[in-house]
């Protein structure tokens, strides 16, 4: 995103539009210059030495002449343009660091804040002018004050930007652009498995497309996908020998075939319409599903891939055959499951095979710790220690269903009484995974919220068994941890939530919080001694640091703990936790 900015090349009467990204530097422009491509080249200066120069410059390639290693190289033109900004005549030459395919093929050098227009200048011995302060060497690239920029001096750069283009676009020597840096596209690959071009070559009517009633043109079965210095399709003479369309004379097949990103660009729009015989879609069908509703991908392809999908879709949609402007509505990319760090291949040994896991911890484990080894759109290491710390927990929740569905009978469908913490946390943990499913894909935290409601119904399952309404809401707790670890973990998940409601999770839809308890009325305040955990006890809301103190020295198990010790230091963090410091 930047300017179009227009130089004037008065000895001709030629406007020069140039392209930049910092029309903030404008007045430090000190010299002007061509790509070698650019038509007017040879127009401006068609010498010996300029045409063999130009001729030399195009037999390398872009990404050689882009390289930042290679000496810049250029010849003066013997003409001028003018500064828009400050009527300055600015040396025109023609270089081939510059790349016609970017922005107009014209380039404002500006040498102190651009390290190929500063290696260029000092090559040449041209002018170096620094209008951003900041920074002890040139070239400068950063922000700062504007500097003998005329009007524009002592105001932030960045407030420069806007405000010089505003000029320029009022004084009509420019205006804003955006300018895409796409390139052309060579899609023909020397290789069988792709898609083949449906061209026919005739020595009589040339290049010929294979009508529509042929198409599509399907590869051929051939024996031998092995690399010949030609493609693999030439040596199928009886596919690629076919009628010229147009003269019915001996013709060939194109035996090329296209980049595979052509059939990843457009897949997901047959998805949509996949029995039909007569045409890639039906127009209405696919204005009916698209666009894709949420696309996951590996970071490896959010730039290529999708941007072709991106061009296949917008062209698309401008030749009318699709409504859709965009491919997909959402994006999201996952991480990599790492060893040891390094990525997992079969060449390093490293790889990991989860066979292996699902036959020592089975595969409710296997997914829960895939699932759960940290955020899905970072990289995470492999570590055996945490599958069987998911393995310890499963195991946790299942001990924990079976034993109460042994010494207790189900109390009816909806939890009774008063709120319990297990009944609060049941409720806060549909309402946080479902957030984590829906919004975020965070798949940790929704297990580990499941965790936290496991923890508390292990901590009170005894009391809760003693009343017809604990037991309604522990079991009411247990069912609902079912059902939240069902996507994760469906062997185990559905056997708890049957045990504990009677019924098939599957036919039950997904558990609704209720708000009202959401909001609690108490927390779990842990209790410490020295710094180590020895009891949880509920503490109302409302309680203030020194209730809070109280109702940690009433518990039980720090009376047992300091018994005979004098406790020297109290440290309370409110809402928190309550730390004892004994002696």
């Amino acid at each position: 995103q930047g300017a179009e900015v227009v130089f004037h090349c008065g000895e001709l009467g030629t406007d020069y539009p140039v392209f930049t990204t910092r029309p903030d530097t404008l007045f430090g422009a000190t010299f002007f210059v061509l790509a070698p491509e650019h038509p007017d080249v040879l127009r401006l200066n068609d010498s010996p030495e300029v045409r063999e120069y130009v001729n030399r410059a195009l037999t390398a390639s872009a990404e050689e002449r882009g390289g930042e290693q290679r000496e810049k190289t250029g010849l003066p033109l013997g003409h001028t343009v003018t500064n828009p900004v400050n009527g300055e005549q600015l040396p025109v030459y023609v270089a081939d660091y510059v790349l016609m395919e970017y922005g107009t093929g014209a380039i404002m050098a500006v040498p102190a804040h651009d390290e190929r227009d500063f290696e260029f200048a000092r090559r040449q011995g041209l002018e170096v002018r620094q209008v951003i302060e900041g920074g002890e060497e040139l070239p400068y690239t950063g922000d700062g004050p504007m500097t003998a920029s005329g009007r524009f001096d002592g105001i932030h750069n960045r407030e420069g930007f806007d405000r010089i283009v505003a000029w320029l676009e009022s004084e009509g020597k420019g205006k804003p652009a955006v300018n895409y840096r796409l390139r052309d596209w060579l899609l023909s690959r020397q290789r069988y498995w792709g898609c083949p071009i449906p061209i026919i070559r005739c020595e009589q009517c040339g290049l010929v497309p294979v009508p529509d009633d042929q198409l599509p043109v399907e590869l051929p079965e051939i024996d031998d996908y092995a690399p010949k210095g030609k493609a693999p399709l030439a040596a199928a003479e009886d596919w690629v020998a076919v009628e010229c369309p147009e003269c019915g004379g001996a013709a060939r097949r194109e035996t090329d075939t296209m980049d595979t990103f052509v059939d990843s660009s457009w897949y997901f729009l047959r998805y949509c319409d996949p029995h039909n015989d007569s045409a890639p879609w039906d127009r209405e069908v696919l204005d009916s599903w698209m666009p894709v509703d949420q696309y996951i991908g590996g970071v490896e392809h959010a730039i290529l891939h999708l941007m072709y999908a991106r061009f296949f879709v917008k062209a698309l949609a401008d030749m009318d055959l699709l409504g859709a402007q965009e491919p997909f509505a959402r994006l999201f990319t996952q991480g990599m499951i790492t060893r040891d760090g390094a990525k997992m291949s079969k060449s390093k040994g490293n790889a990991i095979s989860p066979r292996d896991y699902v036959e020592r911890y089975g595969a409710d484990t296997a997914r829960c710790y895939i699932l759960f080894i940290g955020p899905p759109g970072q990289d995470a290491d492999w570590q055996d220690g945490g599958v069987v710390g998911v393995n310890k927990f499963l195991a946790r929740l299942w001990r924990l269903a079976a034993e109460t569905a042994e010494r207790s009978e189900a109390a009816g469908d909806d939890p009774t009484g008063e709120p319990t913490d297990v009944l609060r946390k049941a409720h806060w943990a549909i309402e946080k995974v479902t957030a984590d499913l829906r919004d975020r894909f965070s798949f940790n935290t929704a297990i580990a919220a499941v965790m936290e409601l496991v923890n508390v119904a292990s901590r009170d399952r005894d009391e809760l068994l003693k009343s017809d309404d604990g037991v309604s809401q522990l079991r009411f707790g247990l069912a609902t941890a079912g059902s939240l670890i069902f996507p994760f973990a469906p062997h185990l998940g559905s056997e708890v939530y049957e045990l504990m409601a009677g019924v098939r999770v599957w036919e039950q839809p997904w558990p609704q919080a209720d708000p009202a308890l959401l909001s609690s009325e108490t927390f779990e305040l842990i209790v410490q001694v020295n710094g180590k955990l020895r009891d949880r006890v509920s503490v109302p809301a409302a309680a203030d640091e020194a209730e809070q103190e109280r109702l940690a020295r009433a518990s039980e198990k720090l009376a047992a703990q300091v018994d005979g010790q004098e406790i020297v230091k109290t440290v309370v963090v409110p809402g928190r936790l309550v730390n004892f410091v004994v002696k």
